[in-house]
């Protein structure tokens, strides 16, 4: 098995693709309006609109902007410079930069939906092992 995907369901693709287009500095590509992906050399996010859930037969199994169990988290070279470039683009953040015991340098906010965001840094020699390429 390989995880290789998430996927948010989200009332406003738009918003949410734009958004996550702005902090990550990379582009989606957008199959329709109501679904696109943004591809990382690790993994795809997939953002998609509630009309999607038809094609899996799971009309209202999901509901937007309720998320309160998941943290999307991602890879970023340095979470110190990468927090000062986001300051404009997020209003207002859970957490600044701060080695957590595990060995990553973290950087905790929300996107517009209110999913939970974590950029993070490996910064102890186990975690660097841990996610180099």
């Amino acid at each position: 098995m390989n995880l290789v995907s998430m996927r948010v369901i989200t009332n406003d693709v738009e918003r949410l693709v734009s958004f996550y287009e702005g902090i990550s500095g990379t582009s989606a590509t957008r199959y329709t309006p109501d679904f696109a992906e943004l591809t990382t050399p690790r993994g795809t996010l997939a953002i998609g609109s509630t009309r999607t859930l038809t094609a899996f037969g799971a009309e209202g199994e999901l509901q937007p902007e309720t998320n309160r169990s998941v943290i999307l988290e991602f890879l970023v070279e340095d979470v110190d410079a990468t927090f000062l470039q986001l300051k404009d683009q997020v209003p207002a953040f859970l957490q600044e930069p701060t080695t957590m015991p595990w060995g990553n340098r973290s950087l905790l906010f929300h996107d517009p939906d209110g999913n939970l965001i974590n950029f993070f840094t490996p910064v102890t020699p186990e975690a660097i092992r841990k996610f180099a390429l």
